[in-house]
C-alpha cells in the first residue's frame, strides 16, 4: 500500500514544482487533531496513487516551508495544482470533505 511522502524544507519545492495535484498535511506530532486526521491520510495516499501525490510535512522539523505558506493552526492541509496553492482545508475534517475538495482538482 502507498505511503505518504515526506517532505522536508530542502525537498518541499523540487517536489510541488513537478506539477500535478498534491495534498500536503502540514501536521505535529504533539497535536491532537493531526493524529485524528493521520489515518485518513494514509488512505488517501493508496486511494489517490497514479492521481495525486499525498505529503506530509513535520512543521516542528520543517519550521521554513510552514513559515513559507503561512501556517498558524494545524492540521492544513494545502492543495497543489501547477505548483500553486489552489485549495486549503484547515483543521480535523471528515474524509469525504478532503475528497470533495481533491477530486475538484483532479476533473
Amino acid at each position: 500500500m502507498a505511503h505518504p511522502m515526506n517532505l522536508t524544507d530542502e525537498s518541499f519545492s523540487p517536489k510541488i514544482e513537478e506539477g500535478g495535484v498534491v495534498l500536503v498535511d502540514f501536521w505535529a506530532a504533539w497535536c491532537g487533531p493531526c493524529r485524528a486526521i493521520a489515518p485518513i491520510i494514509e488512505e488517501l495516499a493508496g486511494e489517490y496513487a497514479g492521481k495525486a501525490t499525498i505529503a506530509k510535512v513535520d512543521v516542528d522539523n520543517n519550521p521554513r516551508v510552514a513559515m513559507q505558506f503561512g501556517i498558524r493552526s494545524i492540521p492544513a492541509l494545502l492543495i497543489f495544482k501547477g505548483g500553486k496553492v489552489v485549495d486549503t482545508i484547515v483543521g480535523a475534517v471528515p474524509k469525504n470533505y478532503i475528497t470533495d475538495r481533491l477530486n475538484t482538482q483532479l476533473n
